[in-house]
């Protein structure tokens, strides 16, 4: 029986456990970064290698993983396979994610803040 707390019903075991696969994914700094990098336009691996500093296998096997679980699909332009996200929820959770934490990591600590403001 779904019981509501506060206006929510808790989903269900195996919602959870694939909210878990995906986040278990998106653990790992290199594919949080293709992800990034993919949530603001496609982009074949060559390009995608460069962008993340990656080594060619590496960010391939990264894809790989990730187009299997769904996150990431591709197709083919002449001899070069484009990848990109092909779901906007996933495009949101990483780019908000992403841009609290950066904005976070810009801001000045209160007390260094109020140590500055008084000239030291």
């Amino acid at each position: 029986m779904e019981e509501d707390f506060g206006g929510f019903t808790d989903p269900s075991d195996g919602v959870l456990t694939e909210a878990a696969g995906v986040f278990g994914l998106l653990a790992s700094p290199a594919r949080l970064h293709l992800m990034w990098a993919l949530s603001q336009s496609e982009s074949d691996v060559t390009c995608l290698a460069d962008r993340v500093g990656g080594a060619l296998p590496a960010v391939s096997q990264h894809l790989a993983k990730l187009k299997l679980a769904g996150l990431v699909r591709s197709r083919r332009e002449g001899r070069r396979q484009i990848y990109y996200v092909d779901d906007p929820d996933i495009v949101t959770v990483v780019r908000v994610t992403v841009g609290q934490l950066t904005a976070r990591s810009h801001q000045v600590p209160a007390p260094v803040r109020r140590l500055r403001e008084a000239g030291v």
